[in-house]
């Protein structure tokens, strides 16, 4: 209730209002906000890009930075000179002598001999010069043979069937390189059989390992 003093009523005092929260400290709390809210981003962003990088290292890795054996492989075959006879055999050819390289480098590799054989025994030889097969591509070699019985110790028996068969053997050994830093040695070998029939002076079939 009211109380009158000297004449004057009084009323009591009303109740202290919270005291409002100035312009300034609201913007500081939104400033403190904004920059959090940065920071987050910053982290995610920082994260994603690392992840993204070991996924790039890891696919360069795996494709671009992984050497592979280059295959070595005898191509065609064109017969030039056959005389053979039951006991006997002197025979010329051309051949293709191909270095694939499938590596991301160029595959520089020695200098070479391919070796022919007869059930064993060397009968011919040809010889790979020293060069070079390009990033992702295949170097093709002609080389020119000869192959015949003079080193056999006993005469060979051709027989009825007239076909004889040729086993022909290389070793290359190199380098690939990569990004013209990174050198790897692979050595490439080969090893392929030649059926020839004497009979039609032909080459019936080339298969290679």
């Amino acid at each position: 209730m009211a109380e009158r003093t000297n004449g004057q009523q009084v009323y009591p005092l009303a109740p202290a209002k919270a005291h409002p929260r100035s312009d300034e400290e609201s913007n500081s709390l939104s400033s403190d906000e904004l920059r959090r809210k940065k920071r987050i981003k910053l982290a995610i962003y920082i994260v994603a890009f690392a992840v993204f990088q070991v996924i790039v290292i890891t696919a360069f890795a795996l494709t671009v930075m992984k050497v592979k054996t280059p295959k070595v492989r005898l191509g065609t075959v064109a017969l030039s000179n056959v005389n053979t006879d039951a006991n006997s055999f002197d025979i010329s050819f051309t051949t293709q002598v191909t270095i694939k390289n499938t590596n991301f480098g160029p595959y520089k590799y020695d200098a070479t001999n391919v070796t022919f054989t007869y059930q064993g025994i060397t009968v011919g030889q040809a010889s790979i010069p020293k060069s070079k097969a390009g990033m992702r591509s295949t170097k093709k070699v002609s080389v020119t043979v000869n192959v015949n019985s003079n080193s056999l110790p006993t005469n060979p028996n051709l027989g009825s069937a007239g076909v004889l068969t040729l086993s022909s053997q290389a070793k290359l050994s190199g380098k690939v390189e990569l990004i013209f830093v990174m050198k790897k040695k692979k050595s490439a070998e080969m090893n392929c059989t030649m059926t020839i029939n004497v009979s039609t002076k032909a080459v019936q079939d080339v298969n290679c390992q």
